[in-house]
């Protein structure tokens, strides 16, 4: 079991993780916007499929995954705390994983809804969707009043995504009608694999830190031989399966390292040695995807340097703000992302209500060139962050 030896001296929240998790959601729906503006810098854009480079654009997901990484040990250490047995661990690791791969399945199949079939347009469908995942995975305030009616609508939020399952239909390239497409499982599907695989090491290996820098080391490995093309068992992988994808993991599991170098204290005791291991971390990590270059530096590819420079960057970020945040406590500037970074999953979803709806759509910054654009794109951002802070001052939350 994963036994928190000095949780006294770890506060349950860390201040810079909410941070940074904040501005990197907003960052995330401010760049999407972007991609609906003409006449941009090309460096507001991630860098095409065939080119070698990146921009700060292709650096937003890995941050997201990398402090997701983070936040697992923390996570399964307030459990412990509460008593969870190693079972109920694993349940609750696995029931994450499978709704986030839920979550991206909707979103990915939302489009290919079929009217004539399904009873229903992709409008209604998706819209409905989002209503019964918003009951099925809010938070009420903890009120004796709640608890029943807070139940009521989680159970008939489920029932509302099952008959939505049910019914859905789509037509093939080849007018052949058909159920939902594994083929693609979205962001938050990859989301969901990575999460697995690196809880599970977690859970499995505890603190063991050389087993789990090893196991780092191992998805930076894969990501290599895959990239290069000679583990072609990984391209022979059904669809269902090709969601695993070694870079993307190895990016989550050098959060979980970071986490127990910067925010536990068996490790690093104080900051001095948090800040000295982790600097060491990140100049490792980047000199290792220097010399991985000639595969390539892509995102849309998934390439072995672009893993480690983001994990190089985020390291580097992560370590500033928990400076700034957790050892100085100066969060008043702040302030503002917090309740995105308690909240990422809302924030996330509310965006795509905008996408998936024709009317909302025109709050989006579709159609625009140039600064307007940008200014749309920010109204944009600021509004999804204006829905959000005011549901978290209402205690409600969005979470798995």
């Amino acid at each position: 079991m994963v036994v928190p030896s000095q949780s006294a001296t770890v506060p349950s929240r860390i201040e810079s993780i909410d941070i940074f998790r904040g501005l990197t959601v907003l960052t995330m729906i401010f760049v999407d916007n972007l991609g609906f503006v003409q006449g941009l810098p090309w460096w507001t854009e991630h860098m095409p499929r065939e080119a070698n480079g990146m921009t700060y654009v292709d650096m937003v997901f890995p941050a997201f995954l990398f402090l997701m990484g983070m936040s697992l040990p923390l996570s399964i250490r307030s459990r412990v705390e509460k008593d969870a047995t190693k079972a109920q661990i694993w349940v609750h690791v696995i029931s994450r994983a499978l709704i986030l791969v839920a979550l991206g399945l909707f979103i990915a199949n939302a489009p290919q809804v079929d009217a004539q079939h399904t009873r229903m347009n992709s409008e209604w469908w998706a819209g409905l969707g989002f209503i019964g995942i918003g009951l099925a995975l809010s938070q009420f305030p903890a009120r004796a009043s709640h608890l029943k009616l807070s139940a009521i609508l989680k159970y008939g939020g489920i029932a509302l995504l099952v008959v939505l399952a049910v019914i859905f239909r789509r037509v093939t390239p080849d007018s052949n009608v058909a159920w939902i497409d594994f083929s693609d499982w979205e962001i938050l599907g990859l989301l969901g694999c990575a999460y697995l695989a690196v809880a599970a090491l977690y859970i499995l290996f505890e603190k063991k830190i050389v087993v789990l820098f090893s196991a780092f080391a191992a998805f930076v490995v894969i990501n290599a031989l895959s990239v290069t093309g000679k583990l072609s068992l990984l391209n022979s992988l059904p669809p269902y399966a090709k969601p695993f994808e070694a870079g993307l993991t190895s990016i989550t599991m050098a959060g979980l390292l970071a986490a127990l170098l910067i925010v536990e204290n068996e490790i690093a005791p104080t900051f001095k040695a948090k800040a000295r291991w982790t600097v060491v971390f990140a100049v490792a990590t980047f000199a290792a995807g220097w010399m991985l270059r000639p595969l390539g530096i892509s995102k849309l590819r998934d390439t072995p340097t672009w893993c480690l420079y983001c994990i190089a960057a985020n390291l580097l970020i992560v370590l500033l703000f928990y400076w700034i945040a957790d050892v100085k406590h100066w969060t008043r500037w702040a302030s503002f992302t917090k309740p995105v970074g308690r909240n990422p999953l809302l924030a996330y979803f509310l965006p795509y209500i905008a996408y998936f709806n024709s009317t909302a759509f025109r709050l989006t910054a579709d159609g625009t060139v140039g600064w307007h654009g940008v200014a749309k794109s920010l109204f944009f951002t600021a509004l999804i962050l204006a829905i959000v802070t005011t549901l978290d001052r209402m205690k409600i939350k969005v979470r798995l």
